[in-house]
């Protein structure tokens, strides 16, 4: 665990740079005299659309480096690893699938949008750039993830890509370039980030593109063919169900109201770093744990990752809920963003209990039931499309939240269960019950004491107190053996041999 721990403070420091660079970029986005709602709305729809190019092009292959590299790794030499040769050849040749199939369905795009979202069809495909580049960028990132190299590609991702926005917005706010091109750079960032990663993997001496059939391809290929056909429905299930939301609001309400649901998210999506950076981590050595057949150091991680998980989002979810409406008000964005609160809300607590399921999802993709990621995740779009479609319509962008926390309960319930009757892990204790009441306790203080304080006075206040309760009842009740693993070890040099 002690190298999972690393990785994981590293790259969630790299996290939460990215993420004060995006709070920046959102701000730039969303004050008054700025983007108007439906730019900032076009960004939202072109990354949505890009994540379901992605999941279609990819056709599945990715699934199938996290669980046969292993294989590769231990039985030949790094130039004769052929595996990401075929995933990229796989990557190409859908991707050319996928541009095909957009040009037959541009006017069928153009009926579903023409009523509030003109601007998305003006600049249409241009969000076909968007889509190789995170389909490329997205295969080195996992090919970097099975060799162990999360730092860098979290950092690319997180926190290079917002800088290189960043640049872009400023530039569009300098009027260096207009709106127009805005999009066509936007377009062709992770098309940068990617050759900045080929060209690290290559300096490692890791980036072989062996077009010669190993032995190890013979000997799995029909396994490898039969779970990339199986994985390839999940991957399009999963985006589908992270993506519908926007697509819906865009072409049945406008443009305008993504760009208000996006802020939301985004706010909402501050619970999801740790998970993010866990996920990412855990890869490679629940692949190699499964492989070996240590059941116990896969439940560790599974176990760990769970409490881990969940107090670090409910950590963060506090803080979001208590300040986010004072944030809006104190930065001076435009009020019509506020509008989106009660949607972070409840897009928040999916993301609490998401986490709080620690890594289910790698746990089972990467074990010998990694068909049961596919069905559990059509019971998940099953139920996330109908849901966003008739709560959106009824109910506009706070339907669509209710929607995803519904689906997402039973998502994560199906998973946790298949986990515990399948391989007897159950990750839950008492420990559990005590985060959650430690939460309680911390909100209900901070959120009492903030209504005697206006602007960042209340923030500082809320945010502070709210923190500290947290952090005490962690080390109080020993909630977590990390929490006082890295305290030991990090704590300065004066305090080392005392208690706390």
């Amino acid at each position: 665990m002690s190298t999972i721990r690393k990785q994981a403070i590293t790259s969630s420091i790299l996290l939460y740079i990215g993420f004060l660079i995006g709070a920046f970029n959102i701000y730039l986005y969303t004050k008054n005299g700025a983007f108007t709602e439906a730019q900032f709305g076009l960004t939202r729809l072109f990354f949505d659309f890009a994540q379901n190019i992605y999941a279609f092009a990819s056709l599945g292959a990715i699934s199938v480096l996290y669980k046969f590299y292993p294989y590769y790794k231990d039985n030949l030499p790094n130039h004769e690893i052929d595996i990401l040769t075929w995933v990229l050849c796989a990557a190409l040749i859908g991707f050319l699938i996928t541009v095909g199939v957009g040009i037959v369905y541009e006017p069928f795009m153009i009926r579903k949008f023409s009523r509030g979202s003109q601007l998305f069809l003006d600049y249409y495909f241009w969000v076909f750039p968007l889509g190789l580049g995170l389909l490329f960028f997205t295969v080195l990132e996992s090919f970097a993830w099975v060799l162990k190299k999360t730092i860098v590609t979290n950092f690319l991702k997180e926190t290079l890509l917002r800088i290189f926005t960043t640049v872009l917005i400023l530039l569009y706010y300098a009027k260096i370039i207009n709106y127009s091109w805005f999009i066509y750079i936007y377009s062709m960032l992770y098309l940068v980030i990617f050759i900045i990663l080929a060209i690290y993997i290559l300096k490692l001496n890791k980036l072989h593109l062996s077009f010669k059939v190993s032995r190890v391809t013979k000997k799995f290929w029909k396994k490898m063919v039969w779970m990339q056909g199986l994985m390839f429905s999940g991957v399009m299930i999963t985006a589908l169900g992270q993506t519908i939301d926007g697509i819906f609001i865009g072409g049945m309400v406008n443009i305008g109201a993504a760009a208000i649901f996006t802020l939301a998210q985004y706010m909402a999506n501050l619970v999801q770093v740790p998970q993010r950076v866990l996920q990412s981590i855990s890869v490679g050595v629940l692949a190699q744990a499964w492989k070996d057949k240590d059941l116990v150091e896969v439940n560790r991680i599974y176990t760990r990752s769970c409490i881990n998980m969940l107090l670090a989002s409910l950590f963060i979810y506090g803080n979001v809920v208590l300040n986010a409406s004072g944030v809006i008000h104190a930065l001076a964005l435009k009020p019509t963003y506020l509008a989106g609160i009660d949607a972070m809300i409840i897009l928040g607590l999916m993301r609490v209990i998401d986490a709080g399921t620690g890594v289910n999802g790698m746990v089972i993709l990467t074990s010998s039931q990694w068909r049961f990621d596919f069905f559990s995740g059509l019971v998940m779009i099953f139920l996330v499309i109908p849901t966003n479609y008739f709560f959106i319509k009824s109910y506009g962008i706070i339907g669509s939240a209710y929607a995803q926390l519904i689906s997402f309960i039973v998502y994560n319930y199906i998973r946790f269960e298949f986990i515990r009757r399948k391989f007897n892990m159950q990750p839950f204790d008492k420990k559990t019950v005590w985060a959650l009441l430690a939460w309680g306790v911390a909100f209900g203080i901070a959120y009492y004491t903030g209504t005697f304080f206006t602007r960042w006075v209340a923030i500082i206040i809320k945010g502070g107190l709210f923190s500290a309760i947290m952090l005490t009842a962690i080390f109080t009740f020993d909630l977590t053996p990390d929490a006082r693993q890295l305290w030991d070890k990090h704590k300065p040099k004066k305090w080392r041999g005392s208690m706390w």
